[in-house]
């Protein structure tokens, strides 16, 4: 059994406003990248660290994901989504929902998680309860539906909010203020958003990070994942539409925001 008390995740601002993850388990010395946005800090905090990469999981195949691939990657088995192989850097090993691989010692499930773009996936380590989501489920937002359609992209957020409410949710860009004012636009009065939206502006007026946040967090405030709650549509006057339909409604005007 691994002791995941051993296991160390750090979060590495990439770009302007994207994030890459390392999970590193100081029991077997593996280390392992989540997405790679651009190599340089990324390669720094490694060498800091005296951490050498043993792999590197990509979650979909757009630029701000997968550009710092190349210069990483040497001595590193490269994971993706064989739905989007033809897409990504090459791949060492491509997988699909439902396999269960293992990552620094650790047990990690493949979700498909389409709907910002087609064959985007998250890995979920339960052991120690991460949940690497990318540009799916996102702090206090979700993904722009750049492929797949509304009733994709709620699917694959309802599989991301039956996992354990104490999961990490490490997403892939610091849009969590932004996002905000967002939900606040249309439920400002919730009062759990009101004190989410206190902390936020506290991390980031300290140059913190906002993510990850937890699973737990995005179901009390996340108006994406609050599509089905009856409180959250009668709130937008939309107490007798489908979850679909209010998802769609919120992901629209998200869009124009």
């Amino acid at each position: 059994m691994v002791n995941t008390s051993s296991v160390e995740l750090v979060v590495v601002p990439c770009l302007s406003d994207n994030y890459a993850f390392l999970v590193h388990n100081h029991d077997t010395n593996e280390t392992a990248l989540i997405d790679a946005p651009e190599a340089a800090p990324i390669a720094k905090v490694l060498a800091d660290r005296r951490w050498a990469l043993t792999d590197i999981l990509i979650t979909h195949h757009h630029n701000d994901h997968i550009d710092g691939v190349a210069a990483l990657r040497e001595g590193a088995r490269v994971i993706g989504a064989a739905a989007d192989a033809h897409r990504l850097p090459a791949l060492d090993l491509a997988v699909a929902e439902g396999d269960v691989i293992t990552v620094c010692g650790l047990p990690t499930h493949v979700i498909d998680v389409s709907g910002h773009t087609i064959g985007h996936i998250a890995f979920h380590m339960p052991g120690p309860a991460y949940a690497f989501t990318a540009d799916s489920l996102m702090a206090l937002g979700c993904g722009r539906l750049f492929e797949g359609t509304p009733a994709q992209m709620w699917q694959s957020l309802l599989k991301l909010r039956a996992l354990p409410e104490n999961t990490m949710i490490c997403s892939g860009h610091e849009y969590t203020a932004a996002n905000a004012r967002f939900a606040a636009s249309l439920d400002g009065a919730h009062p759990d958003l009101i004190l989410r939206i206190e902390g936020i502006e506290t991390a980031r007026a300290a140059g913190e990070p906002t993510v990850p946040s937890t699973l737990l967090e995005e179901k009390r405030t996340n108006p994406f994942l609050r599509a089905d709650i009856p409180e959250f549509k009668a709130v937008l006057g939309m107490a007798e539409a489908s979850d679909e339909d209010v998802f769609a409604a919120v992901r629209a005007k998200k869009d124009k925001f």
